[in-house]
């Protein structure tokens, strides 16, 4: 099977043609229509074998994962995502691989309703590159340097779970298997809160997903908007299977320094939390208060006594000395 027939026979026909898209794949380049009033959104993202996922791992969570961690990002932004482009690097053309990535892929593409437009195949090690583009009302998207002094601290959902099934995954932290399932599928197939994220255009000051753990993705809020950060230990929301090996976990180191978890973290100001607390309580995933903006530079975590709290370790860097 040759590049075209590749491209043919698992992306060419996948999903359904969007109105939107003028010229998709089997052109030199795709043509979107962007709604008047809006402004495009743009992102990517590499994820390598052997960096990010296992190259044995099943490719279904690799595909859903691959779509999934770009899809954070526009939510981040308030953007509704509307397209994408994959750029596929293979060691060797794999029909049954393929077909998983795929289903995992465009599971999640079509969700969201995201079409596929366009993209490259390449033979080498295996790697996949997406970039995703989302349209939000000008204006309104949400950026990380508008945090300010008395704005409270949010995260959706739990933190730490991704961090979990990776020490198990790296034999460091033996699970049961009822418990390895549930942070697993946090680790392999991460949910990108699209909804929550529109939904707080109304509301947020500042956001981020948090991809390299929530207090290196807090230091880039603080440091973008020029203020300082306190995160309230004892507040940091951590699921029932984190609760079971809190002590082995080194308590809340995980939940503070993993990365993977692909939660928004936004900060709300004064006048509008009310407001907020009575929309996010309708969430599935709900949103946790953990913390305010202040004026001094910095992310400090303080004890329920107001003692301060020092992490063993940071969030996830590439191209950190080992």
């Amino acid at each position: 099977m040759n590049e075209f027939e590749l491209i043919r026979t698992f992306f060419a026909s996948q999903g359904s043609a969007q109105d939107d898209v003028a010229v998709s794949i089997g052109d030199d380049a795709a043509v979107v229509n962007v709604p008047p009033g809006m402004q495009q959104v743009l992102t990517t993202d590499v994820l390598v074998a052997g960096t990010h996922f296992l190259a044995e791992a099943d490719p279904v969570g690799i595909g859903h994962k691959a779509l999934a961690v770009n899809l954070s990002d526009l939510a981040a932004m308030g953007a509704i995502p509307k397209w994408f482009t994959l750029n596929l690097c293979l060691p060797e053309v794999n029909t049954s691989w393929l077909q998983g990535f795929c289903r995992g892929l465009f599971g999640l593409a079509s969700q969201w309703n995201v079409s596929l437009i366009g993209g490259d195949t390449v033979r080498g090690p295996l790697t996949i590159g997406i970039q995703a583009c989302g349209v939000v009302p000008t204006g309104k998207a949400m950026l990380r340097s508008g945090a300010k002094a008395g704005d409270r601290i949010y995260v959706t959902g739990t933190l730490g779970d991704a961090g979990v099934a990776l020490l198990h995954q790296r034999g460091t932290l033996p699970l049961a298997a009822a418990d390895l399932a549930t942070v697993q599928s946090r680790l392999n197939s991460p949910i990108p809160r699209v909804s929550e994220g529109l939904a707080l255009r109304d509301f947020a000051s500042s956001c981020i997903d948090i991809s390299d753990g929530l207090l290196s993705d807090l230091t880039h809020i603080a440091t973008a908007s020029t203020v300082g950060a306190r995160i309230m230990l004892e507040r940091l929301p951590v699921s029932t299977v984190y609760h079971t090996y809190f002590e082995q976990l080194d308590r809340w180191a995980i939940a503070l320094t993993a990365g993977d978890d692909y939660e928004l973290c936004f900060t709300i100001p004064g006048p509008r939390q009310t407001d907020f607390e009575q929309l996010s309580a309708k969430w599935q995933c709900g949103a946790t208060y953990i913390g305010d903006i202040e004026t001094e530079s910095g992310v400090r975590v303080v004890d329920r006594l107001g003692v301060d709290h020092k992490p063993n370790t940071g969030g996830y860097e590439h191209f950190t000395a080992d």
